[in-house]
């Protein structure tokens, strides 16, 4: 039987593994965009890419906040795109 406490926990601990993931994820998705711009592959339409994907993101982790998402709502938003930026990135290879 689990203990109140235990119950509690739970949230926190998924939003902390979440966090955790995302970073990583992030991280590597950096790595790779990096590699690509240091061995001249990085082209002009990746780099517009990167920085309207970011404003779009944020507009939509606003929007779900105003909308009463929650803070691991957004998270979880933000690490889709992630992967799916992860994802296309490595087919480009």
């Amino acid at each position: 039987m689990k203990r109140f406490g235990d119950l509690m926990l739970m949230p926190w601990w998924k939003f902390s593994l979440d966090a955790t993931m995302l970073a990583v994820e992030a991280q590597s998705v950096v790595t790779m965009r990096l590699t690509s711009a240091a061995l001249g592959r990085g082209t002009h339409a990746e780099n517009t890419r990167m920085v309207t994907e970011k404003v779009s993101a944020s507009m939509e982790a606003s929007a779900a906040l105003a909308a009463g998402g929650s803070a691991h709502k957004v998270l979880r938003g933000y690490r889709k795109h992630v992967r799916a930026n992860a994802r296309r990135l490595r087919r480009a290879r």
